[in-house]
């Protein structure tokens, strides 16, 4: 089979096409014939082996401390069922089906568990469209739903809200009843306000942390605020909910705790069938849709990595695996 491969860490160029024996799936698996992909953050960093702060070695480990363990990149995919590993009953081969492998979806075919994150596509998306769901949706669910457990009415400030994961983090926190502002650069307003933003603040022509407005939680979906910035526009008990943290911040989320004040949370999100489901329902009534900036053929890999790197997308980044 076609994949994208890498054997190094490095830039975009490291990656490249090879020809790979088809997997099969074990007892427990379906084998999943994958029809897109996507390029998210999470594969950039991995290829780049770009973690931050002290992350850095947690991540090497994860991924391989010299060279990849694991040569093909792609966290989540789109396709059908083409064959079912041994007391495997459902999904029955031939079902759409999109999930979150974690690894391996820049490849024409991708083992996934029969009890993973992997359901069956809605009938209204395309193969596309559900791949460019689980990384950045998911991600928003949990954060959103899980860590700061938004309740309605509350104002959210949603930074770096046009981009992977701020796309759903708006969609996700207006449907939970949320009052959403959506800080971008100011050729996205009119999307980010098409997604259920309320408020919109371009963060090249203004700084959100200066102004007077005070929020309930400030979601930063980018890397772009610190807790000292955050902290001058929370409410006295209001969040600051980073998606990307280092050791500072795991120190002043214990120090908040102690001295009280304007909090700040730390987490990672699981990936679930269950959650895959939410965010079907939600697809359903209309409260949660794909967004796709680019789509790319699989062996254009290298430029799909180069514009997602460059950190200025408008919604998901998609493989089209012909």
């Amino acid at each position: 089979m076609k994949a994208i491969v890498y054997d190094r860490y490095g830039p975009p160029e490291v990656l490249h096409e090879a020809d790979l024996p088809q997997p099969e799936p074990g007892p427990g698996e379906v084998l999943v014939r994958v029809r897109a992909s996507s390029v998210t953050t999470a594969d950039w960093r991995m290829r780049a082996a770009a973690y931050p702060g002290i992350l850095w070695l947690p991540g090497r480990l994860m991924t391989g401390l010299t060279r990849p363990r694991n040569r093909v990149l792609g966290v989540e995919f789109a396709g059908e069922v083409a064959a079912l590993g041994e007391g495997v009953s459902a999904p029955v081969q031939g079902t759409r089906v999109f999930g979150f492998s974690g690894k391996g979806a820049h490849a024409q075919y991708l083992v996934m568990p029969a009890d993973g994150p992997i359901v069956e596509t809605p009938a209204t998306l395309s193969n596309e469209e559900a791949a460019a769901l689980p990384f950045g949706a998911l991600s928003a669910l949990v954060f959103l739903r899980d860590f700061a457990r938004i309740q309605p009415g509350q104002s959210v400030a949603v930074v770096g809200a046009s981009g992977g994961v701020g796309i759903y983090a708006v969609q996700i926190a207006r449907a939970m009843g949320a009052t959403v502002t959506g800080i971008a650069s100011g050729a996205n307003r009119d999307l980010v306000l098409g997604l259920g933003a309320v408020q919109f603040i371009d963060y090249r022509a203004e700084d959100f942390t200066e102004g007077s407005v005070r929020y309930d939680l400030v979601f930063d979906a980018v890397g772009a605020v610190d807790f000292a910035r955050a902290r001058r526009v929370l409410k006295p008990g209001g969040l600051f909910l980073p998606l990307n943290f280092g050791f500072r911040e795991m120190m002043q989320a214990l120090w908040a705790k102690i001295a009280g004040g304007p909090r700040l949370k730390i987490g990672t999100s699981g990936d679930t069938a269950a959650d895959l489901d939410v965010l079907k329902g939600m697809i359903s009534e209309g409260k949660l849709r794909p967004m796709i900036d680019r789509t790319y053929p699989l062996e254009d890999i290298v430029e799909a990595h180069r514009y997602v790197e460059a950190r200025h997308r408008q919604g998901a980044v998609v493989i089209s695996v012909a």
